[in-house]
């Protein structure tokens, strides 16, 4: 089966510094991750989950080693060229959902278009589609305190595909909400995995929740204990990472 490589890092390394004293967040990680992915990264607090997820984010950049996003070399882009590809390569969903209080439904989901410099009418027509795509068309202007956890996620995962980036960053999406809306995060997630081919990442410390992927990555203590494939993913790619051990894990 063919692959197509879409996220590479290699012997990645962050280190925090506060004064002398030095933490290593992350030590030497190996990653793979290819186009279509269904990908949890999954640890407790502290074990370097987040560090890199900003770092696949170009949020962060690592003390030393490599990322590889679509064969390019992320880290020697300049900061305005980062910016650039976080617009339009990555959508990011959030715990705290990162909503603009004072700021419509739509409005929010139109955010990224503006610094997308897309027209208005545009905009407009397209935030309202995703809207109805995770079901809520019918409060579409409605303000973010008149929203429901749930809702204001779906609201925050419309707006990260108002660019229409190949790559979802989801950092602890389901920390904030009760079962039932957890649930029905995680299938939009799945659906749009599955039906767009977009390649979800999701950092998460409940197990249940990183079940509804295809493929969980578990940190400790800043290096990848296990790589661990769940089911074949439905599209034509392969997750291939090495574990603390150096084997290599593979969704087929």
């Amino acid at each position: 089966m063919t692959t197509e490589e879409l996220i590479r890092i290699e012997d990645l390394t962050k280190v925090y510094k506060n004064g002398e004293i030095e933490v290593a967040a992350l030590r030497h990680i190996d990653l793979t991750i290819n186009k279509g992915e269904y990908v949890a990264i999954m640890g407790a607090s502290g074990s370097g989950k987040s560090t890199l997820m900003n770092i696949l984010g170009c949020l962060d950049r690592p003390t030393e080693g490599y990322y590889y996003l679509e064969g390019v070399d992320v880290m020697e882009k300049s900061d305005d060229e980062l910016s650039s590809v976080r617009n339009r390569k990555l959508g990011f969903v959030f715990q705290s959902f990162n909503l603009i209080p004072r700021t419509s439904a739509l409005k929010n989901v139109e955010l990224p278009m503006i610094y997308g410099r897309v027209r208005l009418e545009e905009r407009e027509e397209r935030a309202f589609a995703l809207l109805e795509q995770v079901g809520l068309a019918d409060r579409a202007d409605h303000m973010p305190n008149e929203l429901s956890g749930g809702q204001k996620q779906r609201v925050a995962i419309a707006r990260a595909l108002a660019n229409n980036p190949p790559i979802i960053l989801a950092d602890e999406p389901t920390g904030n909400l009760d079962s039932q809306s957890s649930v029905e995060i995680m299938e939009i997630f799945s659906k749009l995995n599955r039906e767009s081919g977009n390649t979800v990442i999701v950092v998460t410390h409940e197990r249940d929740i990183a079940e509804y992927t295809d493929r969980i990555i578990t940190f400790r203590d800043g290096k990848i204990l296990n790589d661990e494939c769940l089911r074949s993913n439905p599209s034509p790619s392969e997750g291939t990472g090495l574990n603390d051990e150096g084997e290599v894990s593979a969704c087929l």
